[in-house]
C-alpha cells in the first residue's frame, strides 16, 4: 500500500463523526447509540484512529487498567478500506502498545472476524462456564 498510513491514539485528531456514524448505522454491536455515549466511550478509553493520507479510516478502542485486564471494542475498518491489511496492521499496533503488555486477560467479543484475531493470540474461551455478563437488549433504542 502506497499511501502514508498512521495510527494516532489522541483523540483529538479523531473524526468523531465518522465514527459515530459507522458505530450507529453501520455496526451490529452498537446500532443506534447515542453521540453522547461514543463521545464519552472515547474520552474514557485507549483508542486507535488509522489514517490513510490524513483521512481516519478505521478505529478500535480498548478498555484497560492496563496493568491486568483489557478488552478490545468497536474495532471497524470503512467498507471501502476493507480487504486491505488494515485490519492487521490496526491489530498489529494494538498488541504491541507498551501500555497493554503483560496482562492476564485481554478480551473480546466478535461474530465474524475470529480469523483476524486468531493471529494475534485470541482464543475460544478456555473456560467459559467461569465467566459470566450482563447484557441490554438494544439499549440504545429503550
Amino acid at each position: 500500500m502506497k499511501e502514508n498510513i498512521i495510527i494516532h491514539t489522541n483523540s483529538e485528531l479523531f473524526d468523531i463523526d465518522m465514527i459515530y456514524n459507522y458505530l450507529h448505522n453501520e455496526s451490529y454491536w452498537a446500532k443506534n447509540i447515542p453521540r453522547h455515549m461514543v463521545e464519552r466511550a472515547i474520552k474514557k478509553s485507549l483508542c486507535f484512529g488509522l489514517f490513510i493520507n490524513d483521512k481516519q479510516v478505521a478505529f478500535a478502542r480498548v478498555i484497560s487498567d492496563y496493568t491486568t485486564f483489557a478488552y478490545l471494542c468497536d474495532v471497524f475498518v470503512l467498507p471501502a478500506f476493507q480487504r486491505s491489511g488494515l485490519g492487521k496492521i490496526l491489530m498489529q499496533n494494538i498488541a504491541d502498545h507498551k501500555e497493554l503488555q503483560g496482562l492476564r486477560r485481554f478480551m473480546l467479543a466478535t461474530r465474524d472476524a475470529q480469523k483476524l484475531y486468531e493471529k494475534f493470540g485470541f482464543t475460544p474461551l478456555a473456560n467459559p462456564l467461569r465467566l459470566m455478563e450482563k447484557v441490554a437488549i438494544d439499549p440504545y433504542t429503550a
